[in-house]
């Protein structure tokens, strides 16, 4: 599924079927994943209002991932010692 504003509604749904294939009540998701059970409710039902990271910390605790792709991570030149900068591809 690409992630774009009108895809959200889909990425609610596939929250809901995955949670309901692992046969986890939101209750029981919440506390697999370190969240609260109101967030369950709002990320399957508006996505879109959620923060990224507890969006990541919901699906990495349901064993699912995330990709993201035309990024790449690039050593600034001639200092090794420093973090690496993201850019777009």
């Amino acid at each position: 599924m690409q992630l774009e504003p009108q895809t959200l509604p889909g990425l609610a749904q596939a929250l809901v079927a995955e949670r309901r294939r692992q046969g986890l009540s939101r209750e029981q998701a919440a506390a697999v994943c370190n969240v609260s059970e109101s967030f369950i409710r709002d990320a399957e039902s508006d996505p879109g209002s959620c923060s990224l990271a507890k969006l990541l910390q919901l699906t990495y605790g349901m064993g699912l991932t995330f990709t993201l792709t035309g990024w790449q991570l690039e050593e600034a030149a001639g200092d090794a010692g420093a973090p690496a900068k993201a850019r777009a591809a």
